[in-house]
């Protein structure tokens, strides 16, 4: 098997998501990290490359540079893929430049700055040969994918409530804004509109979809800016309706004191429910309203094939965070290594979130922001992009 070549745009000394996104490509050896540009600084770029042992002449100062420069190289050498792990603001101009050159793409979300630029890499996309993947990392564990596959199969019954809940308290207190992971969340021009909702609200929100097989079509919503000096949002709350006209909660917060990072999921249906926490990540748990609870487990008796072509380990080890994003790393390989071969993708390689959720994603956010400020209830949520 012929390794696929990754590229890598930001992601540089002091740059948590840079180093995850680096494990998590690397885990499965199918993966080989070749060349990047790594930081705004030139000098810190190819410093940081050298460090990472990649060969001198393949560490840029610039992703222009890096993307120019690549794409004159021969097949069989140059980058297949760029994973994008920057501040939100160069997401777009990054995948652009990418499609121009004839890279597929991984990026971390939200897709882009803004609903705009997300419908404008969709139409770049469709007009190309590149692949797109966006990491919302949270659909690559195997217990997501099980809760997919048993609501698909009717075993919930007709969904009625949904509470998804994601709160942090990293930035409970204002000595933390200075911070390099802070600093550039906090700020519009490179964040966007939203903190916290672009951050952390639209993970809930992909989860909620993703695993229901619903779309959010109205919200109302809460938005707060808690601390003193800042401009975007902390903290919000979130009222939505799915497309059945069941409802649902979604609670975001950075400033939620001595939180870690306890993303849940609670579905009711009128036959059963279920609940996953990420901060228990190998369960899943069922309740019905005439027998006892049932507690799944990763690798025990688990019905969805994609749960299972995800689950890695033998029943009883954990499978945590990385193992699920690298799950969506190692399923976008594939996607790569068929399109190479002229073959169809499998199901499990296609089960990767592309640009349908990059949209939802910017969709959500401007909605989400739009209601806060309305004085209307409701504010809808145009679903506007088929599956991609």
């Amino acid at each position: 098997m012929t390794k696929i070549k990754m590229g890598m745009v930001g992601g540089g000394k002091d740059a948590f998501i840079g180093a995850v996104h680096r494990m998590a490509a690397q885990l499965d050896g199918e993966i080989t990290l070749v060349c990047g540009a790594f930081s705004k600084d030139p000098n810190a770029s190819v410093s940081f490359g050298q460090s990472l042992g990649l060969a001198p002449s393949r560490c840029y100062g610039t992703y222009q540079e890096m993307l120019e420069q690549e794409a004159k190289l021969p097949a069989a050498e140059r980058m297949d893929m760029v994973a994008i792990v920057t501040p939100n603001h160069l997401h777009f101009p990054i995948a652009k430049a990418a499609i121009v050159h004839g890279f597929h793409i991984i990026s971390d979300k939200p897709a882009t700055l803004n609903l705009a630029e997300a419908k404008q890499l969709a139409d770049l996309l469709n007009q190309s040969t590149s692949l797109y993947a966006l990491t919302h990392t949270y659909t690559g564990y195997p217990m997501v994918k099980e809760a997919k596959y048993r609501i698909s199969q009717g075993e919930l019954g007709e969904i009625r409530k949904v509470v998804v809940q994601y709160p942090q308290g990293w930035l409970s207190s204002q000595t933390n804004d200075t911070l390099k992971q802070a600093s550039w969340r906090l700020d519009p021009t490179q964040a966007g509109i939203s903190c916290c909702m672009a951050d952390i609200g639209v993970h809930a929100a992909n989860l909620v979809e993703y695993i229901s097989g619903l779309s959010m079509v109205r919200v109302c919503a809460d938005l707060n800016t808690t601390l003193d000096r800042r401009v975007l949002d902390d903290d919000g709350t979130v009222l939505f309706k799915l497309e059945n006209g069941s409802k649902g909660v979604l609670l975001a917060s950075q400033i939620a004191t001595g939180e870690e990072n306890d993303l849940s999921i609670a579905i009711y249906g009128d036959k059963a429910s279920l609940k996953w926490s990420q901060m228990a990540p190998n369960s899943l748990t069922l309740s019905y309203p005439d027998r006892s609870q049932q507690t799944i487990r990763t690798g025990v008796v688990n019905k969805s094939p994609l749960a299972l072509a995800n689950t890695r380990l033998p029943a009883g080890h954990p499978e945590g965070y990385i193992e699920a994003f690298a799950n969506i790393y190692r399923n976008f390989a594939a996607q790569i290594r068929a399109t190479k071969a002229g073959q169809e993708a499998s199901e499990s390689a296609l089960d990767v979130p592309g640009i349908d959720a990059a949209i939802r994603g910017m969709q959500f956010i401007e909605s989400t922001v739009a209601a806060s400020r309305s004085e209307l209830k409701w504010h809808p949520i145009a679903k506007e992009q088929s599956d991609a």
